[in-house]
């Protein structure tokens, strides 16, 4: 029972760093964990201990919003952009000391996306994107020994995003082609699966355990693209003169901050959080230009959610509720406006929720030795 503060804040937190950091719509925020790895139980991994841990998010994209303001009609008068989002990740984790952790990730996706004007306005066609995402690899270190330490500690990341997903993916476009013909055309930048970009991750994970199960967590993330486009053709500028600037895809930063609370139910197992997050898309990057098509976007989300631990095996689920929506002026808008002296501010899509859902497994002999030190 001495370790019982231990296995409460490991209960605790399993679920808040293992939920994913989640698309939102047709702002292109990508799936990504920490670049160190899943979060606290990952990072308490003994050395020599394996972890598998497999994930998969949904959402629906419907809600039309410019600045911060909802363009309702867009639903009302059905010509709204609906994406439906569905990713899996397969990460690899492996304690390399007891303070020292890495993780691989492999993510998969299938994405559809329904419009009305990028099929020539008059008729709603689908198109769709699937396969292998961008791959990342990361390490991350306890700033204290966590046997020391089992109440607060810190952790800071590095790792990188290599570009193994396809960011040239293409679908049918209808009523686009010569004539009104159908023409094949790469899909929305929001369901490539892939950037085309090596990115740069940085990230921090921090808890506290209060008495009584009761903790406090905050983690953050930063992801760097210093490619500025990906050659990628969007054919935006045939939809307007003033959107030419718009007519190759950005590679666009991206970045996440999450907060709450956690508690765990005495020894059962079973733990629950609630928490908020906000993450979003830069108009302009850290390193490198922000030329380019992007939609930046911001989102702020209250995430509760549970998680339930035996043995070796956790199972994690939460919904992300989303009560924020901005999409600020882009690049190009920021231009046109100076140009012109009119105002101008695109929209994007943004989802009301989203699902997430995760299990993992540990794995090799150093694993016996830790579920024994915490029981």
């Amino acid at each position: 029972m001495k370790n019982t503060p231990l296995l409460l804040l490991t209960l605790c937190l399993v679920l808040i760093f293992s939920a994913k950091i989640s698309a939102q719509g047709c702002v292109a925020i990508r799936q990504f964990s920490t670049c160190a790895g899943n979060g606290l139980q990952t990072a308490l991994l003994p050395k020599g201990m394996w972890q598998v841990n497999t994930s998969y998010r949904y959402f629906k994209s419907f809600r039309h919003f410019a600045g911060t303001t909802e363009n309702a009609d867009r639903v009302t008068s059905g010509t709204e952009v609906i994406n439906h989002a569905n990713a899996w990740d397969l990460t690899l984790n492996y304690g390399i000391t007891n303070r020292l952790f890495g993780s691989v990730t492999l993510p998969f996706v299938i994405n559809a996306r329904s419009s009305l004007y990028e099929h020539g306005r008059n008729e709603r066609h689908t198109t769709f994107s699937r396969g292998m995402a961008d791959s990342r690899i990361g390490l991350g270190y306890w700033m204290h020994d966590p046997e020391k330490h089992p109440l607060t500690n810190l952790a800071v990341g590095l790792g990188v995003k290599l570009p193994t997903g396809n960011y040239q993916s293409t679908d049918i476009f209808y009523n686009v082609g010569p004539g009104g013909s159908p023409e094949v055309r790469p899909v929305d930048q929001s369901i490539q699966p892939g950037d085309g970009g090596f990115g740069i991750t940085a990230d921090f994970q921090f808890f506290n355990q209060w008495k009584n199960g009761l903790s406090f967590y905050a983690m953050g993330f930063y992801l760097a693209n210093p490619r500025e486009t990906n050659g990628v053709r969007t054919f935006r500028e045939t939809l307007s003169p003033i959107l030419q600037n718009e007519a190759i895809m950005s590679v666009p930063d991206q970045y996440s901050v999450r907060a709450g609370l956690g508690y765990a139910f005495g020894n059962s197992g079973l733990s629950a959080f609630a928490g908020a997050r906000y993450e979003g898309v830069p108009v302009h990057d850290l390193i490198g230009g922000s030329e380019g098509f992007r939609r930046p976007g911001m989102v702020g989300s209250g995430e509760p959610g549970v998680s339930y631990m035996k043995d070796r095996v956790t199972v994690t689920a939460s919904v992300p509720i989303v009560f924020y929506r901005n999409r600020p002026q882009s690049v190009t808008d920021l231009e046109t406006q100076l140009a012109t002296g009119n105002p101008r501010n695109g929209d994007a899509a943004f989802a009301d929720y989203l699902i997430n859902f995760s299990f993992s497994v540990r794995l090799g002999k150093a694993a016996d030795h830790s579920m024994a030190a915490t029981n």
